[in-house]
């Protein structure tokens, strides 16, 4: 497979798909990128910082955080949240 020279379609731009690349897309079984790395990253960004984060308290140390989900209290169902501290160092 020869490297395709594809046209973003945010910027207009012409990008190189390579033949990695490729092969990758194929054998995840994903289409042709439509965006170039620049706006692709672009979109990630937007999507990411506009994530609302609402106010917490770390069930395990008390400390005060924030979290990407609307956190329940326990007594209604809901589960204990950790700060991120916490929460990494429970994963390991």
């Amino acid at each position: 497979m020869p490297d395709k020279e594809l046209t973003c379609r945010d910027c207009g731009a012409t990008f190189t798909f390579t033949e990695g690349e490729q092969e990758f897309y194929a054998s995840k079984n994903l289409s042709e990128p439509q965006r170039c790395k620049e706006c692709r990253a672009a979109n990630k960004a937007q999507r990411q910082g506009s994530r609302e984060l609402h106010d917490a308290v770390c069930a395990k140390c008390g400390a005060q955080c924030q979290v990407p989900f609307k956190p329940r209290p326990v007594e209604e169902g809901g589960k204990p949240v950790l700060c991120r501290e916490c929460f990494m160092a429970e994963r390991q």
